[in-house]
C-alpha cells in the first residue's frame, strides 16, 4: 500500500497487522539500491488465532546468544 497516498487507517480498523516497509527496489533491481519507488507498508491478516505459534514453534534467542540444538 503506497503510504503517500493510503495511510492504512481501514486495515489497522480491522486488526490487520503492520510488518514492515520494504527497501524501495523493483523486482528487476540489479544494482541493490533504491529505485525512488514511493514506500509501502505491509499488512497481514493471521487467519488463525495460534498463528505465531504455528510459524515459530520455537522462541527466538536473542542477538547474538547462540541457539542449543533440543
Amino acid at each position: 500500500m503506497d503510504v503517500t497516498r493510503f495511510p492504512g487507517t481501514c486495515y489497522r480498523a480491522v486488526n490487520w497487522i503492520e510488518v514492515g516497509t520494504p527497501q524501495g527496489r523493483g523486482r528487476m533491481d540489479r544494482t541493490g539500491q533504491a529505485q525512488g519507488r514511493s514506500p509501502k507498508h505491509i499488512f497481514l491478516y493471521p487467519l488463525s488465532p495460534q498463528t505465531r505459534q504455528l510459524l515459530c514453534p520455537e522462541p527466538l534467542a536473542p542477538p547474538g546468544v547462540a541457539h542449543e540444538p533440543s
